[in-house]
């Protein structure tokens, strides 16, 4: 059976699996109660014919529209009390960070400026925000302000695409992806990867030195370990946790079906991520050490871009 085949026979399996299937990865022995995720999971959907915000249980339950807006809704970070979502829309004309209720009541305008600004995360203290914004440059700078909106601070100024920036659990350090030109590349800048930086932009390390796009990198809760999404040699989008200085990369899903945006769970147990084709994505988990995957998600065309609730036990 050729690679095609094999690619449209596990699709198929897929389209067939409830949202409580699991892969043959789980380990013998390895107790029930013990192996289950729990908690509360925000994630993306266009089972509504757009993009909204929707929350689910960690279960693949209780799976509830919080946006429900005629405009894309994208992007969610909770807030470190759980109490708010960031997450960013064009419902003013233009792509602005908004705030709401976790039960998506009183959503906020935070940023109110008249050019596009994207992909928000909150601090682990919840005093500020990182962004990135074209405000400035075209290409995208970095951006942190206050959680109410105001002191806006460039971090980053070059002709670099960047984008993803998220926050070590300590706040000293930001994750983010820039993108690079490779030698010989006269089109684009097809070569992401990730760096990291103090939060007032200094210090600026390269992490991965991997060919091809690497994005959404986020620290474990513990500061220990990073994880992001990346190209292997065959061109496939696998997710990689390495150590948090860069060393000890390992390619944690290892499947055919392109994965991207880890979210790590508050134990650190589990990563939630976004999994399957361009005709249908969805959300999956996967324990960080028995491998052993679980779908949430079957709703047709796009289920992705999980994040965990935080859990103030953990």
């Amino acid at each position: 059976m050729n690679r095609l085949s094999i690619f449209v026979a596990h699709f198929l399996l897929l389209l067939l699996c409830s949202p409580s299937c699991t892969t043959s990865s789980k380990t013998a022995g390895t107790s029930i109660k013990d192996s289950l995720p729990s908690g509360t999971l925000s994630f993306l959907t266009t089972r509504d014919g757009n993009f909204e915000i929707y929350t689910m249980t960690a279960d693949g339950k209780n799976v509830t529209n919080l946006t429900n807006h005629p405009a894309l809704d994208f992007w969610s970070s909770w807030s470190p009390d759980g109490k708010y979502i960031l997450f960013y829309s064009n419902r003013d004309g233009n792509n602005e960070i908004y705030r709401m209720n976790a039960d998506g009541k009183n959503p906020i305008n935070m940023s109110n400026h008249p050019a596009h600004d994207y992909l928000p995360d909150w601090s682990p203290d919840g005093k500020k925000i990182v962004f990135t914004s074209d405000r400035d440059h075209k290409s995208r700078e970095i951006y942190t302000m206050h959680a109410d909106g105001i002191n806006v601070v460039r971090l980053t100024e070059n002709e670099l695409f960047e984008e993803v920036p998220t926050w070590s659990p300590d706040g000293k350090k930001l994750l983010f992806t820039r993108q690079l030109q490779d030698p010989g590349d006269t089109t684009h800048a097809a070569n992401g990867e990730i760096f990291i930086m103090d939060a007032a932009g200094k210090n600026v390390q390269r992490l991965t030195h991997k060919n091809g796009y690497d994005s959404g990198a986020k620290f474990s809760p513990d500061g220990k370990r990073i994880a992001f999404y990346g190209t292997t040699e065959d061109h496939n989008f696998e997710l990689f946790p390495m150590n948090a200085d860069g060393s000890n990369i390992t390619n944690l899903t290892n499947d055919i079906l392109e994965d991207y945006s880890p979210s790590w769970s508050p134990d650190g147990k589990w990563i939630a991520y976004s999994s399957g084709t361009p005709e249908q994505y969805d959300v999956w988990l996967i324990h960080t050490e028995t491998r052993e995957k679980i779908r949430l998600t079957t709703e047709p065309n796009r289920n992705e871009t999980p994040v965990w609730k935080p859990d103030k036990h953990h």
